[in-house]
């Protein structure tokens, strides 16, 4: 089917969700992705951070269709071998010793919430209450949706959950005004992604770790879109030399396949006991074995360190262009999660990127913001800021 055909079945057929472009995506390959029609793209959004080792990549592509082969789904009734690699496999590389499996960064935060709160109810009293950042996003779900400090995406759905409390990002004061007796963890993303790519000062992050500690008040980090390599560390909290109570991963993990986890330390894992959180599919084995294949791919193709260094490319090309143009405002961001502040609206320049066969995205209306696939050359690049330059002088 072309775009116009597929266009015209969703309209009929899917609940109307999305304010979608009006093309359909057939196939992908490494950084370029192409639609219906045939039109070749350079994709600077990867799946707003999803296909971050690049489309269908082979090792993803190899390990999908083996445990295809052996088993699709099972039950966590059951110990689950490529779960448990997995959850091995992260511990390794981090600050936790338990993992808790899902299938996307909000069902991550869910059960981070849930966490939270009943390692709170041992703590004695009534601690359920958690703080998150003011222009913070963690999810759709009732729950998250109220932990995410942005009404646009809160009308109409209330009442509810209550026992969340917003404090300005990058303010210690204003979290520590929003504190009770009843407080049992603050949650905020290292990077804001959704929120226009705020990036967590280091005096900030580093003196809310030395306070939630003294409070014992566990701290939750969010890293289901800056976390993986994106930001040229293999997670953001690395950056500032601290380390999380609790952190949630999701949309590159699964190199495109669903799937999403909850990180804690023992102390606070422990809170969780058989029956008091579950996930039918959660950690079941086919999205494992892609997540697997996923950080070997990233360790073997030293993708973190690429993410670093691409991304410091890519920064020396757009700061030439904010030079050259007076409307770009500022520039944010860590390795490949970058962001461009516009003095304008920015949806224009997404679409005429477009058509131009660059893929890229605006949040919070002013914020063009970039998250490439960490495989991506300096050629890749370089064809990436030619379009914007030719985009932003015909304005």
């Amino acid at each position: 089917m072309n775009n116009r055909r597929v266009v015209r079945l969703d309209k009929k057929y899917v609940m109307h969700t999305y304010s979608r472009i009006p093309i359909a995506m057939e196939r992908g390959e490494g950084v370029r992705i192409w639609d219906s029609d045939g039109k070749e793209y350079l994709d600077f959004i990867s799946g707003i951070g999803v296909n971050a080792v690049g489309h269908c990549h082979p090792e993803i592509v190899k390990a999908v269709e083996s445990q295809l082969k052996r088993l699709l789904h099972c039950s966590n009734l059951y110990h689950i071998n490529p779960q448990t690699k997995l959850a091995e496999a992260l511990c390794e590389v981090s600050f936790a010793d338990k993992v808790f499996f899902s299938n996307s960064g909000a069902e991550a935060n869910e059960a981070a919430i849930k966490l939270a709160r009943r390692f709170g109810s041992k703590l004695g009293g009534r601690r359920y209450e958690i703080i998150t950042m003011k222009g913070s996003f963690h999810g759709r779900t009732l729950a998250t949706l109220k932990a995410t400090a942005q009404t646009k995406y809160q009308n109409g759905f209330g009442p509810f959950l209550p026992g969340f409390k917003y404090a300005p990002f990058n303010d210690l004061k204003g979290v520590k005004k929003a504190i009770s007796s009843k407080t049992c963890a603050v949650m905020l993303e290292p990077i804001q992604g959704e929120g226009g790519i705020n990036v967590a000062s280091e005096t900030f992050l580093r003196e809310l770790r030395q306070f939630c500690h003294k409070e014992e008040i566990l701290l939750i980090l969010d890293e289901v879109q800056c976390g993986l390599g994106r930001t040229g560390k293999m997670f953001a909290y690395q950056h500032y030399g601290i380390e999380p109570d609790v952190m949630t991963l999701a949309k590159p993990l699964g190199g495109g396949m669903p799937i999403g986890a909850t990180l804690a330390k023992e102390k606070v894992a422990s809170a969780f006991e058989p029956g008091t959180h579950a996930s039918t599919f959660g950690g079941n084995p086919l999205a494992c074995s892609a997540a697997l294949a996923f950080l070997k791919v990233v360790r073997k193709e030293n993708l973190v360190e690429k993410a670093r260094e691409r991304g410091n490319y890519f920064r020396v090309g757009l700061e030439e262009l904010k030079k050259k143009y007076s409307f770009i405002k500022a520039m944010r961001g860590k390795g490949l999660m970058i962001g461009l502040e516009l003095g304008f609206p920015g949806k224009d320049i997404v679409n005429r990127c477009r058509d131009r066969g660059l893929l890229i995205n605006c949040t919070m209306e002013k914020i063009l913001r970039f998250l490439p696939p960490l495989i991506i050359e300096e050629r890749d690049i370089d064809e990436a800021v030619k379009i914007l330059d030719t985009v932003f002088s015909r304005l």
